[in-house]
């Protein structure tokens, strides 16, 4: 009775001291969007098209309910605080990292594969709107281009505070604060102007950036070390794969039947999955235990490590073993970050993400185009590249292999230091005017296993080096540095710098190389390692 007692879910929303006013947001939020719904259907007999409409009133007065929504069940989330702040005392959260994987981490898996899923999911339809926005619209491809440039940037931003929101408020507030804010720019789906749709995709942009640092989070503080590392790798994976699965088979089977309209309008049933899912997301043992919420945190721990609660000293049950520092540092704020202890670690893992922003949103986004230059036309560069993506899938399932069984970090910088190569061999391709589909296939292939690996592995590493009071900050940085990449890519990509493939490709690989070089001699071994273990790698 008392293992089953332990295995049951937490009520929901218990750790929160107004669960109620956070119902009341919830139902705030869907009612201002679905105060959108008659403008929507109105698109019917226009072929949906609503570009020039007048905003009704029952628009208005839907889109002032939602910031009051989200506002009301902001203050619903906030936890249920002691007056004083105890550390943790008594709690061995390793006891928790010893043990094999059981039903609560896999059903924990699973809820965040969903949520990231669906994270991924939302910004990746900018690629399927943008084309029938632009017609509808009437506007041109750099005009259009806006849109993700807007989106980037709230990405950006929302990286950065969402992970000081889940500092603050616990990983669970976040995650759901961040799917209210998805369900809330639905409405972008009946905007009839161009300017709304930009508002919109920023806020969009805001509410995706936060569910990716969070969940890898939320993942390294309740999983047990040994299985740490791949099941992170595993999750960026495998929920980045399936994000893109269902952006493109919504357009796939949605758009023709509704518009582009409809894309964003998928935010509200997305997101309340999430609010659905609620349930099953538990909230770190650590976030609670450093918030002095003990007894909470406990109760976190017997569901994941069984009958050993932690509730006995680690020296009873491990005689003569040396002491493990509960994260117990003297943390002043976020910028710790890039000074003391880690402050060598962030600015590799910040020079990484801004360079493969680079890479990713600049040169990939060029490379069918910059491709012809090679001698490879425009349907053959689209072959090429799907042909390319499917020999770079299997590059996932060694990153985890390596990931897991070699190093943690050396597997980071050996990836980096591929993506590096990658790019020269394209300058050299470039500067030789090689015309080889055989080496034009094998360097885009090889890029895009290096490109997947290192995202795959990036913030996953960034989850596992920062203690518990900067974790959520520390990978929404790294997170936001990977979005300000892409930001620097659209602004170049207006001077023209995209053009002039060899130069490009040169430049790229600078900051990749740099933080190969960094990472090389700041990295450290977080494999098999508790987080507290890590810690003291550190700080030592």
């Amino acid at each position: 009775m008392r293992n089953k007692a332990a295995r049951a879910p937490a009520p929901a929303l218990s750790l929160f001291h107004h669960p109620l006013a956070f119902w009341l947001g919830c139902a705030l939020i869907t009612l201002g969007v679905l105060s959108h719904g008659p403008m929507f259907l109105m698109g019917q007999h226009t072929h949906w098209r609503m570009v020039g409409m007048p905003m009704t009133w029952e628009m208005w007065v839907g889109m002032a309910l939602i910031p009051l929504g989200v506002a009301l069940s902001c203050y619903g989330l906030m936890p249920r605080r002691p007056g004083s702040l105890p550390l943790a005392g008594g709690l061995q959260f390793h006891v928790a990292d010893g043990v094999a994987l059981n039903r609560e981490h896999w059903k924990l898996v699973l809820v965040l594969i969903v949520t990231l899923a669906i994270d991924v999911m939302k910004p990746a339809t900018l690629g399927f709107v943008m084309p029938g926005m632009s017609a509808e619209y009437e506007i041109s491809r750099a005009r259009a281009g806006l849109l993700a440039l807007f989106a980037l940037t709230g990405t950006t931003v929302g990286s950065v505070v969402w992970g000081r929101v889940a500092d603050r408020f616990g990983r669970r507030a976040a995650i759901l604060l961040s799917a209210l804010m998805f369900i809330g720019t639905a409405i972008c789906g009946a905007m009839p102007s161009f300017e709304w749709n930009l508002a919109m995709c920023f806020l969009m942009g805001a509410s995706a950036g936060g569910l990716l640092p969070i969940a890898f989070t939320l993942m390294a503080e309740t999983v047990p070390a040994h299985h740490r590392g791949w099941l992170l790798v595993l999750l960026g994976g495998v929920g980045t794969s399936a994000g893109y699965l269902l952006a493109a088979g919504s357009a796939a089977w949605l758009e023709p039947l509704f518009s582009w309209r409809v894309l964003w309008l998928l935010g509200l049933p997305t997101g309340a999955v999430i609010i659905f899912l609620n349930r099953f997301i538990p909230e770190s043992p650590r976030f609670l235990a450093q918030a002095g919420l003990t007894e909470q945190a406990r109760a976190v721990l017997a569901r994941f490590a069984g009958s050993r609660t932690g509730l006995e000293p680690d020296d009873a049950r491990h005689p003569g073993a040396p002491p493990i520092d509960d994260e117990a540092h003297p943390v002043a704020g976020a910028r710790e970050l890039l000074r003391g202890a880690h402050a060598r670690i962030s600015s590799a893992l910040l020079v990484c993400g801004t360079g493969w922003g680079l890479v990713n949103f600049g040169f990939l986004l060029w490379l069918p185009s910059n491709l012809q230059q090679l001698g490879v036309d425009a349907s053959a560069a689209n072959a090429l590249l799907a042909k390319s993506s499917l020999l770079a899938l299997p590059g996932i399932a060694l990153v985890i292999w390596l990931y897991h069984r070699w190093s943690s970090f050396k597997t980071l910088v050996l990836f980096i230091a591929l993506s590096t190569l990658c790019l020269l061999l394209f300058a050299l391709l470039a500067w030789l005017d090689l015309r080889s589909s055989a080496a034009t296939t094998a360097a885009t292939a090889a890029l895009l296993v290096s490109v997947s690996g290192v995202i795959a592995m990036l913030i996953p590493y960034a989850a596992e080096i920062y203690p518990v009071q900067l974790r959520g900050s520390g990978s929404g940085v790294v997170a936001a540095s990977s979005k300000l990449g892409g930001i620097l890519a659209a602004l170049m990509a207006l001077t023209g710098f995209f053009d002039h493939f060899l130069i490009s490709a040169l430049v790229l690989a600078l900051p990749m190389a740099a933080s190969a070089w960094l990472l090389a001699r700041s990295g450290v071994e977080t494999r098999g390692a508790t987080l507290e273990q890590i810690q003291q790698k550190l700080q030592g």
